[in-house]
């Protein structure tokens, strides 16, 4: 897929902005602070629905504007010179629209996969060093992509796990218990909860043999890295897992164990990486990890993700610069968006690998 051109209005520091994009590499420079991320947030917007960054559509509406819009272009190069026109709009206090070609979705969700994307930014950072949901996001973002099934499922776990820590607490504050209530929100966890445990422990599989090729390729081969997916799923049934936790789930008034407690393990020389790993190796591992979505989702989709890189370049030597910049500026590679504060180092590395692209100043 390929984003030919978009327009903003009113999305976060943005009053209007257009521009038309080169199909391969497109560097996005300018100081800090001056819209170089909003630029590739609302590229996200377009594909996802919502930002990469804010959880409130308000927060992304420019200070003292009513509304936001943003109307982007793309092209399917699986269906020659087949243009679809994408718009969301949102106007505070209404509910948001997402139109294709014009006409709006009935559910949001539906969009979702239209367009698969690999967002890449110093943030990013928290996969490695934060808590488990970090790392759960990135799955439920990856496969949410490519399986509308699991969209599907994760949407109705999540309501159902909200709505039994509800009754939960309602049970405690009430000093009653309904174990036959209960059992009805179990048997939609169980349902939910076990197709998508098989679904993230098939994608790991599909992913770790790719991600370890690549990190072989930015890295030169210089360390052994691993990743394992971690699930209370992998001990017991979902079922025995609810019955065993329930007096503790009383007691702490909230469901304490399933999918939504999933994790994955980073380790780097069979050390772990989050607290051994130096700053260069832990982002030659994040970018790696990111880049293997990529050709997970190209393979899934038949459709070539676009690539998003946010000012990724910090901590990285030359070397690696140059290495990732050739791994992504090859053909197996789409629509590539980069952003950086420096242009000439951009410029140097790209001439000096007879690399084409489209330069922007915010």
């Amino acid at each position: 897929m390929q984003l030919k051109s978009i327009k903003i209005t009113n999305f976060k520091n943005y009053a209007t902005f257009n521009a038309s994009f080169h199909p391969k590499l497109n560097i996005i420079t300018g100081l800090n602070g001056t819209g170089k991320t909003n630029l590739l947030d609302a590229i996200y917007y377009l594909c996802f629905c919502k930002s990469y960054f804010q959880s409130s559509d308000a927060a992304n509406v420019l200070h003292e504007e009513s509304y936001f819009r943003l109307d982007g272009s793309f092209w399917d190069e699986n269906k020659e010179e087949e243009l679809a026109d994408i718009g969301c709009a949102y106007m505070r206090n209404k509910k948001k629209v997402i139109e294709k070609n014009k006409i709006a979705y009935e559910k949001i969700a539906e969009h979702i996969g239209f367009c698969p994307l690999v967002f890449i930014e110093p943030d990013d950072v928290q996969i490695i060093k934060g808590g488990g949901a970090n790392r759960r996001k990135l799955m439920d973002v990856t496969l949410a992509q490519y399986d509308k099934d699991y969209l599907q499922a994760l949407m109705v776990y999540e309501r159902n796990r909200k709505q039994r820590n509800a009754l939960l607490k309602q049970f405690a504050s009430r000093q009653t218990f309904d174990q036959t209530l209960i059992n009805i929100y179990d048997e939609q966890l169980i349902s939910t909860g076990t197709q998508i445990f098989n679904k993230r422990q098939e994608m790991l599989e599909l992913l770790n043999p790719i991600f370890l090729e690549v990190y072989k390729e930015i890295s030169g081969d210089k360390e052994i890295v691993n990743f394992n997916y971690q699930s209370q799923l992998s001990e017991a049934p979902f079922e025995d897992l609810l019955k065993s936790s329930i007096q503790k789930d009383r007691i702490i008034q909230r469901t304490s164990c399933g999918i939504h407690k999933d994790d994955w393990q980073f380790e780097i020389k069979n050390r772990d990486l989050k607290k051994l790993g130096s700053q260069g190796q832990q982002k030659s591992f994040l970018i790696s990890l990111k880049l293997s979505t990529f050709h997970l989702l190209k393979s899934k989709m038949n459709k070539m993700p676009i690539i998003l890189m946010d000012d990724i370049f910090d901590k990285l030597d030359n070397e690696r610069i140059e290495q990732l910049i050739k791994i992504v500026g090859a053909d197996e590679f789409g629509q590539i968006f980069i952003t950086n504060t420096d242009e000439k180092k951009l410029r140097d590395i790209l001439n000096k690998m007879q690399l084409d692209g489209e330069y922007f100043t915010t």
